[in-house]
């Protein structure tokens, strides 16, 4: 193992979630590499919070619970409680905050931590989604290599991109699993507990939702905008079902350099992790089982059906025009989700209100937000928009 560098402090936000529980096996597995600072958790799961601050002696954790957190846990870690907690534990100083929030509730920490000189190891696309220009702006004010991509898509782009000048990239190629219906022609009948059957990954119920729709990949493509200064143009996506590649870089030349690992998200998060402040990384040791190449492996890739899967070309519509409609894409979408699971709606309807959602909003697509009250006033008007037609359903 290389020890050249010094133990990197991490607060982990989501650590009860699929990101948070992975990023704590990989630091568990190179405990002289990492040292974790702050944990931070939505009030669901508060037991397996306090364990994990046990396990890894942490001094402070975040909630959201009321006040009724703090009566949970002993007295030597200190609690921030709140609808603000995860922001408060981002401005904390340290070497990387990892964001594995779900959601847009995940943009004020990402901009609390950049605001506090943090890093930031980004699995929380939705920040640059719904505020992708304030963002962008933060991680430049504090130099470069502030904004880490954690999605394993953007991940592998960050690598392939390596292999040679930016100058040089022409199109950059994001895969999709094809969630889980890639091979469903008829979508009219589809079942929550069918659509929450994803084939290759392990993920929360919305993120599952949002690959089943490919509105995820709509998601990346918009946070390969914003990570990368890529045009929409030269952004593509295609369905690959194995899920071993996950991004692709074609240069000038024809060259296309592909990233292959196993199916999981602990070599991105590692990767991530590994990151220091000159833009180098130091690869992690144990992140992840690698490929088996004494097995014969298949590797299909294939366009994605436009009309089957309507959500790449909405989101790039938002994306092209930019301002303030990507938010009102993303909110939108949360609204539809949450109806479908809550069985209010079809599993069809979903890119439906959101496409609508955009039609009526789409005055507000030049207006850029200047901050964070900008873009939760967007996102409670497309918020209240989606649930009228939800409602008319």
């Amino acid at each position: 193992m290389n020890n050249s560098f010094a133990t990197q402090e991490i607060i982990i936000l989501g650590s009860t979630g699929s990101i948070g529980v992975q990023a704590l096996e990989v630091i568990a597995a190179n405990p002289d590499r990492f040292r974790v600072i702050g944990l931070s958790a939505g009030g669901s799961n508060i037991d397996l919070l306090i364990s994990q601050a046990k396990k890894f002696s942490v001094p402070v954790v975040a909630v959201n619970s009321n006040g009724d957190y703090a009566r949970s846990i002993a007295g030597e870690i200190v609690v921030i409680d709140g609808p603000s907690a995860s922001a408060e534990l981002s401005a904390i100083p340290c070497d990387i905050v990892l964001n594995g929030i779900t959601g847009s509730v995940g943009l004020a920490p990402t901009l609390a931590a950049l605001g506090a000189g943090n890093r930031v190891a980004l699995a929380n696309k939705e920040s640059l989604v719904a505020g992708g220009d304030l963002v962008v702006d933060a991680a430049r004010k504090g130099g470069a290599h502030r904004l880490l991509p954690v999605d394993s898509e953007h991940s592998a782009l960050y690598q392939c991109f390596l292999a040679g000048k930016r100058s040089e990239v022409k199109r950059a190629i994001l895969t999709a699993s094809g969630g889980a219906f890639r091979d469903r022609s008829d979508l009219a009948g589809v079942s929550l507990q069918e659509a929450l059957a994803h084939p290759t990954w392990s993920m929360g119920p919305v993120v599952t939702i949002n690959s089943a729709t490919l509105v995820n990949k709509g998601l990346e493509i918009i946070e390969a905008h914003y990570l990368f200064d890529l045009d929409y143009s030269q952004i593509e996506a295609v369905i690959h079902p194995q899920s071993v590649v996950h991004s692709m870089v074609e240069f000038n030349d024809g060259a296309t350099i592909a990233h292959a690992s196993p199916p999981n998200m602990k070599g991105p998060i590692a990767y991530a992790l590994g990151a220091h402040q000159d833009g180098t990384t130091d690869r992690v040791n144990r992140a992840s089982n690698p490929i088996d190449w004494s097995t014969a492996h298949t590797w299909n890739f294939a366009p994605i059906d436009p009309v089957k899967f309507p959500a790449i070309d909405l989101a790039r519509h938002c994306g092209t025009i930019g301002g303030a409609l990507p938010a009102v894409f993303n909110a939108a979408n949360e609204v539809a989700v949450a109806a479908f699971i809550g069985e209010k709606i079809a599993f069809i309807d979903i890119v439906k209100i959101v496409s609508q959602s955009v039609d009526k909003l789409a005055h507000i697509g030049g207006n850029t937000p200047r901050d964070l009250s900008d873009v939760s006033a967007v996102e409670d008007d497309a918020r209240q928009v989606a649930s009228e037609f939800v409602q008319a359903l």
